[in-house]
């Protein structure tokens, strides 16, 4: 049983998940795993410097189009190993680190069938190669661009040609919390157009130049002391009106999902605290945890979409059974199931939620140890309850 093995079994079950979904998209991100302070773990390379030790993970979450995590698709783990001083201008694109975003994306998505996906990729897949091998493979996008990296034909800096366009349209855009940062409103001016973008000198594609759609999203009076939001987002998506351009900035805000999928592998399951001696025992606990996590982001989004549905959606008889049971302390259940946003906010409760009037939903972090807690209670209620496990 290898890492993969693992991942490729939650990539069907995810394409098994996504049908009938008109619109998938598949974010992407990249993290590392340090384990600098277990130096007996085999198998294990550079991170930030030489003194760090771990992997990296590169991972693709498909998530609906609002915003519902529906599964890991794909995950990528490799170890960088120290070669010396690597030339990355005379090595092929395939060749490189940077291939994963590539990769990220399975193959065979787009062959008769009827979702359409769109990748949605931070920064560092502001490549000209990578806008190329979507094309090719007739796949949609959504990428932040950075400074420096895309020109005209006529020699024009994409970021300067955008910043002359007029405001099409101004409205409140609503950032999440990172962790340097809280929750807060912005707002921001909407710009948006198309630019015709060239090869760059060193490029093999292809493709001379490519035809995109841009989005520029810039707020010009921040809060005194907040970093001001300046996105360009660069799409091979249709964008002709003002309601296209704020779709496509709303697509784009949920590839932070992908970011708090990894949050979980790290904060929740504390991955970087097991203390495996080889590298590939990590990787394959990687993926355990990867459906763990899943599970919990699934949750917690799913419970704002459709608060009606009943919680068997996602959790087996025993477990909504010892649930209802502990919290309210009574071992008679009610005739039918409680719904999903009940369940999800008892066992938050169970993870030290308040559900105070201005406390809004619970968020992963306490339906991480809400989760941890009602797994021994449900097996504890199963010990007395065998009928209970023996319907899941």
């Amino acid at each position: 049983m290898t890492h993969q093995a693992i991942i490729s079994a939650q990539a069907r079950a995810t394409l098994e998940r996504v049908q009938g979904e008109e619109m998938v998209l598949l974010v992407q991100d990249t993290t590392t795993f340090d384990f600098s302070h277990h130096p007996g773990t085999a198998g294990l390379g550079t991170l930030e410097n030489a003194h760090c030790r771990g992997f990296l993970a590169h991972t693709t979450l498909a998530v609906s189009a609002v915003g519902v995590p529906l599964g890991v698709l794909a995950q990528q783990v490799w170890v960088r190993h120290e070669t010396g001083k690597r030339r990355r201008h005379e090595s092929a694109f395939a060749e490189k680190e940077s291939y994963k975003w590539v990769t990220g994306v399975p193959d065979g998505l787009t062959e008769g069938a009827q979702t359409r996906w769109v990748t949605v990729c931070d920064r560092e897949a502001h490549i000209y190669a990578f806008f190329d091998a979507m094309h090719a493979h007739g796949m949609d996008y959504i990428v932040r661009a950075t400074r420096e990296r895309s020109f005209t034909p006529d020699g024009r800096e994409v970021w300067t040609l955008v910043a002359d366009l007029p405001v099409q349209a101004r409205y409140t855009l609503m950032l999440q919390r990172r962790p340097d940062r809280a929750a807060r409103p912005a707002q921001v001016e909407l710009r948006f157009s198309q630019v015709t973008v060239k090869r760059p000198k060193r490029a093999n594609t292809a493709q001379a130049v490519l035809t995109l759609s841009v989005v520029a999203v810039i707020e010009p009076d921040p809060p005194a002391g907040e970093e001001a939001v300046h996105w360009l987002l660069l799409t091979s998506l249709p964008v002709a009106t003002v309601a296209q351009a704020r779709q496509i900035v709303t697509w784009y805000t949920y590839r932070w999902l992908v970011e708090r999928l990894h949050f979980v592998l790290k904060s929740g399951c504390r991955l970087e605290a097991r203390q495996l001696r080889d590298a590939v025992r990590l990787e394959r606990l990687l993926a355990v945890y990867s459906l763990v996590a899943w599970k919990l982001l699934w949750l917690t989004y799913q419970a704002r979409q459709t608060p009606d549905a009943p919680c068997t959606v996602a959790l087996q008889p025993h477990e909504w059974h010892a649930l209802y049971a502990f919290i309210h302390r009574a071992p008679r259940l009610p005739p039918s199931p409680p719904t999903l946003r009940q369940a999800t906010r008892w066992i938050a409760q169970l993870g030290g939620f308040l559900g105070r009037k201005g406390d809004g939903e619970p968020g992963v972090k306490v339906l991480w140890r809400g989760w941890t807690r009602l797994q021994d209670i449900a097996a504890t209620w199963s010990i007395s309850h065998p009928q209970d496990v023996g319907n899941v």
